[in-house]
């Protein structure tokens, strides 16, 4: 992205599956840059409210004036996965018009080099969406054993070639430590045979998305806001979740399709107790970034929109 220039994910269809309501209360739940709570909090009037919420601070300080002085909005420094636990203690339970998710890294944080979430970027080997908590990449890269390292990289990457980076990773901090970014990118890129390297993503895509799911715990965090959304919705409430990879996308899409139905235990019986009857009907099933976003922010080829209704 130009110019440093924030551009909010599939702003249009977001908006449009949120189906504002001026007076409503709204939870962006990955606050980020804040480009899609200002244009939600445009859409509200003196009645209406936004909740942001996000665990990076560099995301909290970094929050526009215009909406930290707004006494519509309030933003949270926080999981999304504590999603109820906010809620509840404001006494807005049930209450939530619509809530919206845009899972991963944010723009700002791949493109700052000391956050260590880049491959292109030489900076400390640290991918911590909340710096001052868990442990940095590097200190997993040193000790975790090549067993451990390969099951992190196939579970959360994806990765084919995880043995062979595995073993790369053990032979080379034999030799020296690995702390830096573009370190671990090299190595990886060498593990992997030249004929086999992919032609459109950097060869160590895959393994710095594993290490940064894993040492944040994001897919334990979008189980429990999933979760969670049923509880804090009201009927008709909106869930919008933009996910860039197959493993969240893969997490929202069953979640939405099962909380579609009734329980498995009732399915095609009459009278189900209310708890066992479906919680969600489906209104956007998958939605991608058109072209012309996609040309003005490429990271945004990945993003994958799925649009859910509380019943």
């Amino acid at each position: 992205m130009g110019n440093n220039e924030h551009f909010p994910v599939l702003l249009g269809p977001v908006l449009e599956g949120l189906d504002i309501k001026k007076d409503g209360l709204y939870v962006d739940g990955t606050f980020g840059r804040g480009g899609h709570s200002e244009e939600i909090l445009k859409r509200l009037n003196s009645k209406g409210r936004l909740i942001g919420i996000d665990r990076d601070p560099d995301a909290i300080a970094s929050a526009p004036t215009t909406l930290i002085n707004d006494p519509r909005f309030e933003l949270i420094r926080g999981e999304s996965g504590n999603l109820k636990e906010y809620i509840e203690d404001r006494n807005l339970q049930g209450e939530v018009d619509g809530l919206l998710f845009d899972l991963g890294v944010s723009s700002p944080q791949l493109d700052e080099a000391k956050r260590g979430f880049s491959f292109l970027r030489d900076g400390p080997l640290d991918m911590r969406m909340d710096p001052s908590s868990g442990i940095p990449a590097s200190e997993l890269i040193s000790n975790m054993e090549k067993a451990e390292l390969k099951k992190i990289f196939r579970k959360y990457g994806e990765e084919i070639y995880a043995s062979r980076i595995a073993q790369a990773i053990c032979d080379a901090r034999k030799t020296s430590k690995i702390e830096t970014t573009l370190q671990l990118a090299k190595i990886v890129d060498t593990a992997i045979p030249s004929s086999k390297k992919p032609r459109k993503k950097h060869p160590a895509t895959k393994v710095f998305q594993a290490i940064r799911i894993f040492i944040n715990d994001e897919l334990t965090q979008l189980q429990r806001l999933l979760l969670q959304s049923i509880d804090v919705l009201k009927k008709d409430g909106r869930l919008c979740v933009i996910s860039f990879h197959s493993l969240e996308d893969r997490i929202v899409k069953r979640f939405m399709r099962d909380m579609s139905r009734e329980h498995e235990q009732y399915r095609g019986m009459p009278n189900i107790p209310t708890e066992f009857q479906p919680k969600l009907t489906t209104i956007k099933t998958l939605i991608k970034a058109p072209i012309e976003e996609i040309n003005k922010n490429i990271r945004s080829r990945s993003a994958r929109l799925r649009v859910g209704k509380r019943i």
